[in-house]
């Protein structure tokens, strides 16, 4: 599966051992910067991976920025990103069973390296469930974008 990670300056150490690991299990990393620990914006990292999505290069997304917050806020404004802050495995695998998560965000200030490689296996091992109310629910999210002129673009799951 080809996935867009993307960090900020605060996200920078956390991202390499993730692009490795997901080549090591088997993942195509597109990696999408920051390419060191300058500052640099989240949102525009944000919205590199978003688009990497949109466009059909990546299937899945992964940000890095201090706390993981910001990331998240700026990615959910772009329409088929589902983008959630993840510091646990529960909240990582929850996340992509039952709210078809499609964006992991992760807090390079906030958890280390070996708990960041575990919440990332867990999130893609996850898949989502389609379970009628989980489905129904994901569906009122689609029209809340579409309702607000975000109409899923690219290869974004609608359903």
């Amino acid at each position: 599966m080809r996935i867009a990670i993307g960090a900020d300056h605060a996200g920078f150490e956390l991202k390499s051992p993730i692009v490795e690991f997901l080549h090591a299990i088997g993942h195509i990393a597109v990696d999408v910067g920051t390419h060191s620990s300058a500052p640099v914006d989240y949102p525009d990292v944000s919205r590199k991976v978003a688009e990497a999505m949109q466009q059909g290069h990546a299937e899945l997304g992964i940000l890095i920025c201090g706390s993981g917050v910001g990331t998240s806020v700026a990615a959910n404004k772009f329409a088929g990103i589902r983008a959630a802050v993840c510091h646990d495995t529960f909240s990582a695998h929850q996340g992509r069973e039952d709210d078809d998560v499609n964006v992991l965000c992760l807090g390079g200030r906030v958890i280390g390296r070996a708990l960041a490689l575990e919440i990332v296996r867990t999130w893609l091992e996850a898949e989502f469930s389609g379970l009628e109310r989980h489905q129904r629910r994901l569906d009122k999210v689609i029209a809340i974008e579409k309702e607000n002129g975000l109409a899923p673009a690219g290869n974004t799951r609608t359903r």
